[in-house]
């Protein structure tokens, strides 16, 4: 079917779980005012009542509501049992047309924990996100196994996206031989964190930094936040330590990053080194910047969430109502980001749209 512009067109097709006999209110008048009153700083299934009530001569303008706003009650029990990897899909759809993702593009895989989403004392969800960093836009999401890890979520969220010719970036969870043949699958390029969950492989790569002669290495020095970071890149190509190369695949280059921090408040320093894998036969410059890229998804996606939206707060635990509500976050979350007219923050821009309706339909395109 074809789509227009609007958000809303996206989700004309979304699989209403309700029995016929209770469906007062239109599915996608539900998830229309859910995304609205997100947007506007709604946090709770009451904010989005109260929202719909006050702002109801607007919705109507664009919206059915036969049966007028619904109840608070109504929005907790379909998000409850909506299916949650359906509501994706149609994430992914409206989220495809918004970006063409660029030759040699940074995709960040990486997982967040909601921790308010958890009952009876069990571990709260973990949702696996797919981070764009130029085109600055949430891709996807999955929710990992209940009693699983992020291993089980990532090749499902590659197989879903549209990679070619991107460099997806994960951290050393999704170091697996497994995950580094599913994006070369997907005709992307992969650079894995490599940690102590590798031991052997681990261990190969820093008796190939230790005595392999044949190293180029890259500097880049950054002020800023009262502190002075060096990084040193260092790139190995030709292999001499690494044992059965062939295990990961196409795997090209090894990677170092070593760093040291001096606070210069205290003039205490701290230094780490961590390595890496990759597809990738690039310059250590460029390198280091690929895997510097990797952050963005801590501070565009999930700082903003939890700052922004106070998604760790999200105590909503009944059935799916938690991973609908945090695809509801991020839809909230690519509209800001993707509206270019006012220089603000994602918080002033929540408030912006909740003063001005016509700032929020340029935000919806409605």
């Amino acid at each position: 079917m074809s789509k227009g512009n609007s958000l809303l067109d996206f989700f004309e097709d979304l699989e209403d779980p309700r029995r016929e006999k209770c469906k007062k209110h239109l599915l996608l008048d539900i998830v229309a005012i859910s995304v609205c009153g997100v947007i506007c700083g709604a946090e709770s299934w009451d904010e989005i009542e109260d929202y719909g009530k006050v702002k109801y001569d607007w919705l109507s303008s664009f919206l059915s509501l036969p049966n007028g706003i619904p109840s608070h009650d109504t929005f907790n029990r379909v998000f409850s049992i909506l299916c949650p990897e359906k509501f994706e899909v149609c994430f992914g759809l409206w989220v495809a047309s918004l970006s063409n993702l660029l030759e040699g593009e940074v995709v960040v895989i990486d997982g967040k924990r909601i921790r308010g989403a958890k009952v009876n004392g069990a571990s709260p969800i973990h949702m696996v996100s797919a981070w764009a960093c130029e085109s600055n836009l949430v891709l996807d999401q999955q929710k990992e196994g209940d009693k699983t890890n992020e291993i089980s979520a990532i090749p499902n969220l590659i197989e879903a996206l549209a990679l070619e010719g991107t460099t997806v970036t994960i951290d050393a969870m999704g170091c697996q031989t497994g995950i580094a043949q599913n994006i070369i699958d997907a005709q992307a390029n992969y650079v894995l964190a490599v940690k102590a969950n590798q031991p052997e492989l681990l261990e190969n790569i820093e008796d190939e930094f230790r005595f392999n002669k044949d190293i180029e290495t890259s500097n880049d020095i950054d002020y800023g936040h009262g502190r002075i970071e060096t990084r040193t890149c260092s790139v190995i190509n030709n292999f001499i330590h690494i044992e059965q190369p062939e295990k990961w695949v196409e795997l090209k280059s090894v990677v170092r990053i070593q760093s040291i921090r001096e606070f210069k408040v205290t003039g205490k320093t701290e230094s780490a080194t961590r390595y890496y894998i990759t597809f990738l036969k690039q310059n250590a410059k460029k390198l280091q910047q690929i895997i510097r890229s990797h952050w963005a998804i801590e501070n565009k996606l999930h700082c903003s969430l939890d700052v922004a939206f106070n998604e760790d707060l999200n105590r909503k635990r009944k059935g799916n109502a938690s991973q609908n509500f945090s695809l509801i976050n991020k839809i909230a979350l690519n509209l800001a980001k993707q509206e270019k007219t006012c220089k603000m923050g994602i918080k002033s821009k929540r408030k912006k749209a909740g003063w001005d309706n016509q700032y929020l339909k340029i935000l919806l395109k409605v």
